[in-house]
């Protein structure tokens, strides 16, 4: 053995010699994506979910649209700007594994999975999701907040994080009342910034439906909840600005 060869051996670049060439994996399984885009109220995630559904239908791809909690009660996602479409709603026990399996059994394909109100899936269900993304080869895209009205992550948005292939927040910019961009969610009541309380509580920044809270003394007491977007300073100081609007509140826990 020669000092030339000693010198190939001990050359760390050789670890490299394992890897694929280029495009061989091209030719294995197909796999999918799973991609979490997500912002503070009012960013347009919503609008975003609903675009990517109908860019990828006129391709011809089969898709199957989530949702937990949309705003308006319903089992649909909603667009403030007024967008809408049907879809199926995920409940707390719901395996979006069967989801799929169903669709397969009715001789449909399924290409890609849309699921909008993603910080309040299970740590679970985001794993099924990325199951799906690995296994089936289907393409997901989440859509959500990161934080609660507490800035604490959601278990959802936390295990998306840990998760997800890419990570995007959405680049249309909400503002603070006083103009720097605004990050956090603030559950307001009263025109007081709310620091506790049960982390589901599904209101709107403009419109929403008053109902009883669970935590009123009597069921004739009724409380207006709403979010309103700000900036870590006045997230952190509790100031909502000159011109606090009072609106109502979805309570579904």
């Amino acid at each position: 053995m020669t000092a030339a060869d000693d010198v190939v051996l001990d050359d760390p670049t050789d670890a490299l010699s394992a890897a694929p060439p280029a495009g061989a994996r091209r030719n294995g399984p197909a796999r999918g994506r799973l991609k979490f885009c997500y912002g503070p109220m009012d960013c347009g995630k919503s609008t975003l979910a609903l675009q990517i559904d109908h860019n990828h239908a006129r391709q011809g791809r089969r898709g199957l649209v989530l949702v937990r909690h949309d705003r308006s009660g319903a089992p649909q996602i909603t667009s403030r700007i007024g967008l809408a479409r049907r879809a199926t709603e995920v409940a707390t026990g719901t395996d979006i594994r069967d989801l799929v399996r169903e669709q397969w059994a009715r001789g449909q394909h399924v290409d890609y999975v849309i699921v909008d109100e993603a910080q309040f899936l299970s740590p679970a269900q985001v794993d099924q999701l990325a199951e799906l993304a690995d296994e089936a080869g289907v393409d997901v895209y989440c859509f959500g907040i990161a934080t609660d009205f507490r800035s604490t992550l959601f278990p959802g948005a936390a295990r998306l994080f840990e998760l997800a292939d890419e990570l995007q927040p959405v680049q249309v910019e909400v503002l603070c009342w006083c103009g720097l961009p605004g990050r956090f969610n603030a559950r307001v009541r009263d025109d007081v910034i709310l620091r506790d309380g049960d982390t589901v509580v599904v209101a709107d920044t403009e419109h929403s439906v008053v109902e009883p809270s669970a935590s009123a003394r009597s069921d004739a007491e009724m409380v207006t909840v709403r979010y309103q977007v700000l900036c870590r300073r006045h997230f952190r100081s509790g100031d909502l600005g000159p011109a606090a609007a009072q609106h109502g509140q979805l309570r579904l826990s």
